[in-house]
């Protein structure tokens, strides 16, 4: 994927930016201000920020689409499988974008053929690679890359620097095999043991996707106006009336936590009520929860049909409800509810590639820990009336090479 991130995708912002092996615009229109493309291009650039924040920054508008072909390559270019059909799919657009790139940029002109190099030619054989060699994640450069960094501290003499790495190999090489042989993997780690429970951590058998991590504070920090939105669903999930939930919720077994970690090399997602964090670190406060919703809830009788809906909000409480023993409840044991309130983004809908956005927060609701999938990123708009969520997961996750200690 050099191909894409480093050539063809670095050329086109050079075009963009008037600064292309000494080509000027021609017949065409493409030209940006440089403070428009001074973020860094790679693809989570490509990916999520470009169409953000060059949407509306082309004279015209065919420079922006043509950019998002782009973009749309990439991302099927990045699927873990592949079929047939998604082949042929590819194969087009690589073909329609080349067709495209040659009448924007180089348009038809002998002057302008240094527009065109090598690499650009090179993206209408991705399809080739991908049916000799496997998906494009299975052998880019970049696991390389990161092999390269991981081995360049152990270069400890400058004058046989060779010798120093084979050294390393041998003794990383026979220490894995001593691992492997005694299954001795947790006692000659190096590193602290991954998932480890951080002290003073909470953990449930219920909720085996995640942990709570400290501070935690006691009840009397809990406003009455959020045991009262804690009350209200919990009638919904039980399907009782409020009065029951009320009879056998007991205020003072509600404790908040500061941080929930999603486990299994997940996020860590942070309360802003009790966790404090530096101004200009990033802000991991805003989710992604899936609950199941009734389609037909606004026909009143209608039979309920439940369907899977994506949502996004912003934490602002984690809670640990204790509900007792009790035929109200249909609950045969004491169980413990890990719970979330969170401010919903109020979605008003989606940009060409998919991207929501929204522009207010509606009202606090509190939902089941176990629903919180990730955190999400938030990019504002150019006109800043609005934020788009950027979300990494799901189509657009990424393969990640992990090397030795």
């Amino acid at each position: 994927m050099h191909l894409i991130f480093e050539n063809n995708f670095q050329n086109l912002i050079s075009l963009w930016t008037g600064t292309f092996k000494g080509l000027d615009e021609g017949s065409g229109s493409y030209h940006l201000n440089p403070g428009a493309t001074t973020a860094d291009s790679s693809s989570f650039w490509l990916l999520h920020l470009g169409p953000v924040f060059l949407e509306e920054k082309f004279k015209n508008p065919v420079y922006y689409h043509h950019f998002l072909a782009f973009s749309s390559i990439v991302e099927m270019c990045r699927q873990f499988e592949y079929t047939r059909e998604d082949m042929d799919a590819i194969r087009d657009a690589c073909r329609e974008w080349v067709k495209e790139f040659e009448r924007l940029y180089y348009q038809y002109d002998p002057e302008r053929a240094s527009a065109c190099p090598v690499t650009l030619h090179g993206i209408l054989h991705i399809v080739e690679s991908i049916i000799e060699m496997g998906p494009v994640w299975a052998y880019w450069a970049y696991p390389m890359e990161r092999f390269c960094g991981w081995l360049q501290p152990c270069i400890k003499s400058r004058r046989h620097p060779f010798a120093a790495i084979d050294n390393y190999l041998v003794l990383h090489a026979t220490l894995s095999q001593i691992k492997l042989i005694y299954s001795l993997e947790d006692v000659l780690s190096f590193k602290p043991p991954q998932n480890s429970t951080p002290k003073g951590a909470f953990a449930h058998p219920d909720y085996p996707s995640c942990i709570l991590i400290p501070p935690q504070r006691p009840s009397s920090t809990v406003s009455a106006s959020l045991k009262t939105k804690i009350v209200v669903p919990l009638a919904t999930w039980f399907n009782v009336h409020v009065s029951a939930v009320r009879r056998h919720f007991n205020p003072d077994n509600v404790i908040q936590w500061a941080k929930v970690r999603r486990l299994g090399g997940g996020n860590d997602m942070l309360a802003p009520e009790l966790a404090s964090y530096a101004e200009d670190r990033r802000d991991a406060t805003f989710i992604r929860y899936d609950m199941l919703v009734n389609k037909n809830a606004r026909r009143r009788n209608a039979p309920k049909e439940y369907v899977k809906k994506t949502f996004y909000g912003q934490l602002q409480n984690i809670f640990v409800v204790i509900l007792p023993a009790t035929v109200d409840l249909q609950l045969e044991s004491e169980t413990t509810l890990i719970l979330a309130a969170v401010k919903r983004c109020k979605i008003q809908g989606q940009n060409c590639k998919g991207t929501p956005y929204y522009e207010d927060m509606g009202v606090l609701e509190v939902v089941d820990m176990a629903v919180v999938q990730c955190l999400v990123a938030r990019v504002r708009a150019i006109n800043d009336m609005c934020h788009f969520i950027i979300d990494r997961s799901g189509a657009l996750q990424e393969s990640y090479f992990v090397p030795g200690e």
